[in-house]
């Protein structure tokens, strides 16, 4: 058997057919220097196992929800630092390096800064309001491409499955470990939930379910205020 990679990647998808090529074959380079891609499908019904198969490690199904899909991906994941990356998220020139160097500087968790991709002119202030927010609570988001190593995610639970604000909740666990790596590498990822219902309504929509959230209101109530549909039992 190979020897086992230093970074794992774990992409999360559902019915992700009109971009997962482009996203797998943006993570090639880093195939090649050995990372390991790892997708898991929440039960897609369009192409999207299919045309994932060639281009990842292994290309795993789960009960749909990212918290859950993430959880899998880790269960079988071989890295000793997993990444946890969304299918719209692009990741900079160098990020496994970037990532190396701050685990290796004693650092056990960390997210990227973002830059958000779209038309509309508000969208590199809302980016930019994300990444000083994330500075200041060292809370991240699944868009600014959370890595952690092994043993802390081990430590801190792992994601709870529910079917919002997985990532918030991990952040707040991890914290009691130590403060995140804030890289000022930036993924890029698409802006096109915020332009398709306004970039304000969309920022003031996220804002009062992180309020509810942080005040213990149930995530599966605030996933359906978001308009996610909750899975078959």
């Amino acid at each position: 058997m190979n020897a086992a990679p230093a970074l794992s990647i774990i992409l999360p998808a559902l019915n992700e057919a009109a971009g997962i090529v482009a996203a797998l074959e943006a993570l090639a380079p880093l195939r090649a220097e050995g990372v390991e891609v790892i997708v898991i499908d929440g039960g897609s019904t369009d192409r999207s196992v299919g045309l994932a198969a060639p281009l990842a490690d292994r290309v795993l199904t789960a009960p749909r929800g990212r918290g859950s899909q993430m959880n899998a991906g880790a269960a079988v994941a071989r890295g000793g630092v997993l990444l946890f990356l969304h299918a719209d998220t692009r990741l900079p020139q160098g990020a496994a390096r970037f990532i190396a160097q701050a685990v290796g500087g004693g650092r056990h968790w960390g997210r990227f800064d973002v830059r958000i991709e779209g038309s509309s002119a508000w969208l590199p202030l809302v980016a930019a309001m994300m990444n000083r927010r994330s500075r200041l609570t060292g809370i991240a988001t699944g868009d600014q491409a959370m890595f952690v190593s092994r043993a802390a995610f081990t430590a801190a639970g792992g994601f709870a499955d529910i079917p919002l604000m997985e990532d918030i909740d991990l952040s707040r666990r991890l914290l009691r470990i130590g403060r995140p790596a804030c890289l000022a590498a930036r993924v890029t990822t698409s802006g096109q939930r915020w332009e398709a219902q306004g970039v304000w309504r969309t920022i003031l929509r996220m804002w009062w379910l992180r309020l509810r959230f942080f005040f213990g209101a149930d995530p599966r109530r605030l996933a359906v205020d978001y308009g996610y549909t909750p899975r078959e039992s």
